[in-house]
């Protein structure tokens, strides 16, 4: 399957890409399908039912609101983040919704009965499976579609789901890749970089300046999030009651006097600024995934501010390395907290943040492929237990240390010569097949872990 930089990485609002921007696109799909088969006039009712994880923990992530939002036409990249809580409350009182924004007919819609949430059923492909109905005015069916939130806002319908697998994207690139062992192969024969060689194939979809220049806006609004997160005060939604942290931290930081150390704390205050803005629904780029979205844009804070010559070449490079080690863990396992575990979302991540910077820093490819390993290798087993469905409890703290950590993983490969035990490829592998043992309950249904062991209050 043919893996875009620009899917690994998208704009879109917290606080799930899985619960939140997925449910999004999937439900202003199905609205905009039934437009283009020209049924939209007709409907007289929507009905939609949320599976396993989505039904788990969706009420925490958000995904009742996205759903209406979704059938709303809002699209996660342009919404305007304060819509959501009010949109869901106008649709709670009037009991009403309007399709594609007024496009459609405005319709009775009751989120207590027809939004329906399966907390302990799942649909066979994916644990993040959605299910929306549409009816006319007699009560007879017009549409049916079962959609997959499989990760990181990917989204795919049941007509594109073969074999236990995504359909394959027929884009032809010039130098493609699926494992790390062929990128490395393709990196000798060519005599490119990771970056160069992931350019290349982006090609096939965009030019260079497009690519460019869509990068450096990928990296402005990853900017703008932690500023956010940094600036904004209060208490996080939800019933836990979060104070937010990451403002007091960069006041205490920015009086302390400058020392070597203070780079890993501000390191990870940035990474904390991104995932309590994640958490209160703010605007994010998931990075491969909502729940991890601190990781790469802190590591690439972390160069820019504290690497000597960081401009907007190195930010450029840093983005498409880590977008071809995102795709190798989109191609041969899963970015999804609700299929894997946490180790597929923060230790994906923290994969991704470790390869770019050992790349940015003059790694070989030998050495970013090895930073890259060494970042998912200390992740393996990383279960996700949200406590109360929420992104906070342990999701913010999680991509602080998976920051950490990042950073730590490319200065061990740089001090090495890129030979090692253990490949990419085989803790991808292993990452997997933990994945596939891990029990249910570690895997984003908040009924093991820390979930169960602390009392909400």
């Amino acid at each position: 399957m043919a893996v875009s930089v620009f899917d690994l990485f998208t704009v879109g609002i917290g606080p799930s890409s899985s619960h939140t921007v997925g449910p999004m696109r999937a439900a202003r799909m199905f609205a905009r399908r039934l437009r283009s088969e020209g049924l939209l006039a007709g409907v007289a009712h929507v009905h939609a039912e949320l599976f396993g994880s989505l039904g788990a923990t969706g009420h925490g992530h958000g995904t009742p609101r996205a759903v209406v939002l979704g059938l709303e036409g809002c699209s996660p990249r342009t919404v305007d983040p304060a819509l959501g809580a009010v949109a869901l409350e106008r649709v709670r009182a009037e009991k009403r919704l309007r399709l594609l924004g007024g496009e459609g007919p405005e319709i009775a819609f009751d989120l207590d009965t027809d939004l329906v949430m399966h907390r302990r059923e799942s649909l066979p492909f994916h644990p993040n499976g959605m299910r929306l109905h549409a009816f006319d005015a007699s009560g007879a069916p017009l549409m049916e579609k079962t959609y997959y939130s499989v990760g990181g806002g990917f989204v795919v319908d049941e007509s594109a789901v073969g074999a236990g697998r995504v359909k394959p994207d027929d884009t032809v690139l010039r130098r493609p890749f699926r494992t790390g062992a062929q990128l490395l192969a393709l990196c000798a024969e060519s005599g490119l970089d990771v970056a160069e060689l992931m350019l290349d194939n982006e090609l096939a979809w965009r030019t260079e300046d497009e690519v460019r220049a869509g990068l450096l806006e990928i990296w402005r609004v990853m900017r703008a999030c932690i500023e956010a997160g940094t600036r904004n005060e209060g208490t996080l939604p939800g019933g836990l009651r979060v104070r937010r942290r990451a403002p007091d931290l960069a006041r205490a930081l920015a009086l302390e006097t400058e020392n070597p150390a203070n780079a890993m704390e501000w390191l990870t205050l940035w990474a904390m600024a991104v995932n309590e803005e994640n958490a209160s629904g703010g605007r994010v780029v998931t990075a491969p995934t909502n729940g991890a979205a601190g990781v790469v844009p802190s590591v690439l804070m972390y160069y820019v501010d504290r690497v000597p010559g960081a401009d907007d070449d190195g930010v450029v490079d840093f983005l498409l390395t880590a977008g071809a080690i995102g795709l190798l863990y989109k191609e041969n396992a899963s970015i999804s907290g609700a299929e894997v575990g946490c180790q597929g979302e923060v230790g994906s991540a923290c994969s991704m943040a470790a390869g770019a910077l050992a790349a940015v820093l003059g790694g070989s490819p030998q050495q970013v492929e090895n930073a890259a390993e060494i970042g998912m290798e200390h992740n393996l087993g990383l279960t996700c237990d949200p406590i109360g469905g929420l992104v906070q409890i342990p999701c913010i703290e999680r991509n602080g240390m998976a920051a950490v950590k990042a950073v730590t993983a490319a200065r061990m490969a740089l001090r090495g010569d890129g030979e090692h035990k253990v490949s990419l490829d085989q803790v991808i592998a292993t990452m997997r097949e933990t994945g596939r043992d891990m029990s249910v309950k570690y895997k984003e249904t908040a009924r093991g872990g820390l979930a169960v062991n602390v009392i909400e209050c």
